[in-house]
């Protein structure tokens, strides 16, 4: 009777490790073309896995599902056992996705910008003023903060989406393959970002075309090609 009890607690223990849980996930863009075709995974909780492949393999479309920018056609994933058509990202789970373009308000500026998203937390406008200028002061945005962001280079537009995220304190943490055009200044840039937003609960997954970018960041690899996953 006590194995058995100490068995439950065990599969207990082990099922609360797993954050994020994919199961069967498909999505057609197409009759012809399925971008991703029935793969499974499981990751832990405060994992940093990285997701290789060349472009059009499945891994961004993935990232793309995980986001909820995309609907999958069949298929479902759980983040911490709650299907993810009933999670809303923003009161339910606090996560980043960092996707290959950068949305901004372009016309407004870098302030007007990271300013945007403090109010749509409801942070009470005094205490937004000091935040965004201890960012200012924190990440050197003197020179740009009142700048256009449709005027900065893709790399800046990279680094300041991170500092956007830098406000709060994330459950789940998606980057898309930003890397392949970046120089080596901004990638050490970038993965300081990532080492001062990841907590031990935070959960990344990266999406990159390199292996030399997914050591940088994750010791587990998900290989994928054609839309499937050929090494997990």
């Amino acid at each position: 009777m006590l194995l058995f009890f100490l068995f439950l607690m065990y599969n207990e223990i082990v099922r609360r490790r797993i954050m994020l849980s994919v199961k069967n996930l498909s999505l057609k863009y197409s009759k012809e073309f399925s971008a991703l075709n029935n793969i499974s995974f499981d990751i832990e909780d405060g994992e940093s896995v990285a997701l290789i492949g060349q472009d059009e393999s499945g891994k961004t479309s993935l990232l793309r599902v995980l986001a909820k920018v995309e609907e999958p056609t069949s298929g479902a994933v759980y983040i911490n056992d709650r299907n993810l058509k009933k999670i809303n990202y923003r009161t339910d789970l606090s996560a980043g996705y960092i996707p290959a373009t950068p949305a901004f308000f372009e016309n407004k500026t870098v302030y007007e910008n990271l300013k945007y998203v403090l109010s749509e937390r409801k942070i009470p406008p005094v205490e937004m003023e000091a935040m965004i200028n201890q960012k200012v002061i924190d990440f050197n945005l003197e020179k740009i903060k009142d700048q256009k962001v449709g005027s900065l280079s893709v790399e800046e537009k990279y680094i300041l989406s991170f500092i956007r995220l830098s406000f709060r304190e994330l459950d789940l943490l998606m980057i898309d393959n930003i890397f392949d055009y970046l120089s080596e200044f901004y990638i050490d840039m970038i993965v300081d970002l990532v080492k001062g937003l990841k907590s031990k609960k935070t959960t990344l997954i990266v999406a990159t075309t390199s292996e030399d970018i997914a050591d940088l960041f994750a010791k587990r690899k998900i290989y994928f090609s054609e839309g499937q996953i050929v090494n997990n």
